[in-house]
């Protein structure tokens, strides 16, 4: 490689593993034990975050959405800070990412990021702010709705002539609307803007998909919970498999040989996937997965599966919104009695001040989108929930496959 050359570059997905508080496990595990090999083989790697689960799926979703869109015309590349002579085009910064190619951590950044591959694929090029989304779904649902008929809501009077109450509820009174445009000569928005938000709803998904980056498949495990004791103490004491396991990764990815990702349906196939085997203490979490198996590669490490079965957040979700939902209401009136002037404050509430309206909603807001993300997050990987396959991935996807002995097929990404 030449002084004036750039590296081979990879991406690094290492979901968070279900049940662990650790988000950054898998990517620990990579660190250890794959990215000595690169490093020694000059490869440089990108981690991408995730603090939990359904983030690498959104994360992968939005970028393919993102290029999609660039390559429409109906979004410019992003502009460097600075010009420099040897910047790369956006063409050339393609080129990279398919030379370099993707690692995937463990089972479950497999289907994370296949399921983010078919979402960007398939959904619309509409920019979706899902936030706002979820704040107009939460503000219909009557949660925050007057109870009593009689009362008016918080800052509404019956007469028309009086200025309506500013609470820390209500938005405060407008000023200077002399200053502001009248409502009937509001500026239409531009003819650009109108173009391409017509563009956007008639593009439909593309029936073929550009090359894709090469996967990488790195086997990982984690035990958590006092049930798998007997399987944390087998692996301190067969460090050397994990070693192996990593470094073989490593080896595949250096040498940049590749096949065609091996979708459903394909049972049989000269070269196996890198992947670790049951061993005869995991013998319990091997079994009963046969009724799961979808073919090829889409079955990578499928017995893992049963290691984060327990570990489901659904009935921790459902209790925690319980408990909020039933304590909601006090806490509302509340906040509606001390913004109205009804009542003064307690000794107590002096000491802790109650939240307002408008934080209550706020507070229902972070709430819900992060239970509703994990919900989504566990629906992706939770045991049963096949990898998601898209026919167009045929012939598109590959994956790094170590060399044969005696000789070298295959095609070669370095």
């Amino acid at each position: 490689m030449k002084s004036s050359e750039l590296p081979r570059k990879v991406t690094v997905y290492g979901a968070k593993w279900p049940g662990d508080e650790d988000h950054q496990r898998a990517i620990r595990f990579f660190k250890k034990y794959v990215k000595p090999v690169l490093v020694a083989a000059a490869v440089d790697y990108d981690v991408i975050p995730t603090r939990q689960l359904g983030d690498l799926t959104r994360h992968v979703a939005s970028s393919v959405v993102t290029q999609r869109r660039i390559a429409l015309g109906i979004d410019q590349p992003p502009a460097p800070p600075l010009n420099l002579s040897n910047q790369l085009s956006e063409e050339q910064k393609r080129a990279r990412e398919l030379e370099g190619g993707v690692i995937l951590v463990g089972r479950h950044s497999l289907k994370e990021y296949l399921e983010g591959l078919v979402r960007g694929w398939t959904c619309g090029l509409e920019n979706v702010d899902r936030e706002e989304r979820l704040a107009q779904e939460l503000a219909a649902d009557g949660t925050f709705d007057e109870v009593d008929e009689g009362k008016s809501p918080v800052g509404v009077v019956d007469d028309p002539e009086v200025e309506p109450i500013p609470t820390s509820s209500r938005l405060p009174p407008s000023r200077n609307a002399a200053l502001l445009p009248p409502l009937g000569f509001s500026k239409p928005p531009p003819v650009s803007d109108v173009t391409s938000k017509l563009l956007v709803a008639s593009v439909n998904p593309p029936s073929t998909l550009p090359p894709q980056p090469p996967l990488l498949l790195v086997p990982f495990t984690n035990h958590i919970g006092f049930r798998y004791i007997p399987h944390m103490i087998w692996s301190f004491f067969n460090e050397r498999d994990r070693v192996r396991a990593g470094a073989e990764a490593a080896y595949a990815l250096v040498i940049g040989q590749t096949r065609d990702f091996r979708g459903p349906n394909s049972w049989h196939s000269d070269d196996a996937p890198l992947q670790e085997t049951p061993k005869s203490t995991e013998g319990e979490a091997a079994s009963g997965t046969l009724d799961s198996m979808q073919g090829g590669d889409l079955d990578f490490m499928l017995w893992s599966e049963k290691f984060f079965a327990p570990h489901s957040p659904l009935s921790s979700i459902s209790d925690a919104r319980k408990s909020y939902y039933s304590s909601l209401p006090s806490r509302l009136t509340a906040a509606r009695q001390l913004a109205r002037g009804e009542r003064e404050m307690t000794k107590e509430e002096e000491k802790n001040p109650p939240a307002s309206e408008v934080e209550l909603r706020a507070e229902r807001l972070t709430k819900e989108s992060k239970w509703r993300a994990q919900e989504e997050g566990w629906n992706i990987v939770r045991p049963g929930m096949g990898v998601r396959w898209d026919e167009r991935f045929r012939g598109v996807l590959k994956v790094f496959k170590l060399p044969e002995e005696g000789g070298s097929t295959g095609t070669g990404v370095a």
